[in-house]
């Protein structure tokens, strides 16, 4: 199930760094984007919203500022 905020679903999509290492990447859309599937929230991170911009993000809970 894919995880929603406001009219916002959560994607998931993969980006190659080098011939072995693969990274998931996280990222908000309104639209269906060309890449990427939709995702549940993964463990560990919350969502907050960017107080200039009100877009929301992915923060590690375990984060300390």
């Amino acid at each position: 199930m894919a995880y929603k905020f406001r009219d916002w679903t959560l994607y998931k999509g993969s980006v190659e760094l080098g011939e072995d290492t693969h990274i998931t990447r996280y990222f908000f859309s309104r639209w269906t984007p060309i890449k990427g599937e939709p995702s549940d929230l993964p463990d560990g991170v919350e969502v907050e919203v960017n107080k200039r911009t009100g877009l929301p993000y992915l923060k590690d809970m375990f984060y300390s500022d």
